[in-house]
């Protein structure tokens, strides 16, 4: 059943504030959105390859995957999406996903319709203007992703992933240094184009050099600037206008 309700939506609203200019009525137009909420046990998909959507899936707890397969069946994660996350905005005007969306943990799914989505944007241009933000945000995080999955050693892309889940769980403002991450060492493997073996021998490096540990799916981050240091992490791709810019309108009504 499609339902709304405003406490739902206002962690999306407020993700979406960090970025952009939108006024009280048009984030009261953004919680008075529709949306139907599921619940999906982990590894299950929340959108499969190749699926036609009528509707973009937002995160309200848990943890999700953005993933590629290959014709043999391999997966490669291109993006963790956290509560609070619009996982595939970009759905909006792709219905027909070229990658899928995995629960990675048990999750709660806000499902909104393209159609509600379209027409508050077509009604407000800030809220079109905050919805293109987000996906240059998506894009920019995909392009740090290839770039360190390219580049990068082992030891250097498990750190650079650690150090964007610190900041992301962090609020994107600044960074935490200690928060669950529930993934499987399979899971971060995909996450990083390495091995399951070589995470396992990853992590033991870091430890070894007291930057970072994992116990019980608990990160702790020791050292910050070491392991931003060693991973060569810069959170420009993730903040955008966030910090002391201020956050500017490119379209008027």
């Amino acid at each position: 059943m499609v339902i709304a309700s405003a406490h739902g939506l206002a962690p999306f609203i407020d993700r979406l504030a960090l970025r952009s200019v939108l006024s009280p009525g048009e984030q009261d137009a953004l919680l008075a959105l529709p949306f139907d909420a599921i619940t999906i046990g982990a590894r299950r998909n929340v959108t499969r390859l190749g699926e036609i959507s009528s509707h973009a899936s937002f995160v309200a707890t848990g943890l999700v995957g953005r993933f590629g397969q290959t014709a043999s069946g391999q997966r490669q994660l291109t993006g963790i999406h956290l509560s609070g996350d619009m996982a595939d905005l970009l759905s909006v005007v792709r219905p027909t996903g070229v990658g899928a969306l995995l629960a990675l943990t048990e999750t709660t799914i806000l499902r909104v319709p393209h159609r509600a989505l379209r027409a508050a944007a077509a009604r407000f241009p800030a809220i079109a203007e905050a919805f293109w933000r987000h996906c240059a945000v998506d894009t920019a995080t995909l392009m740090q992703w290839l770039l360190n999955i390219g580049r990068g050693d082992a030891v250097g892309r498990l750190g650079h992933l650690m150090c964007e889940m610190a900041m992301r769980f962090g609020g994107e403002r600044e960074h935490r240094l200690q928060f669950d991450l529930p993934l499987t060492q399979e899971r971060l493997a995909d996450a990083t184009g390495i091995t399951p073996v070589h995470v396992n021998r990853s992590l033991r490096r870091l430890r070894e050099l007291k930057l970072m540990t994992i116990c019980r799916k608990r990160v702790d981050i020791h050292d910050w600037d070491g392991l931003v240091s060693l991973s060569g992490f810069d959170p420009n791709y993730l903040a955008l206008d966030i910090g002391n810019r201020p956050k500017v309108r490119l379209l008027s009504a």
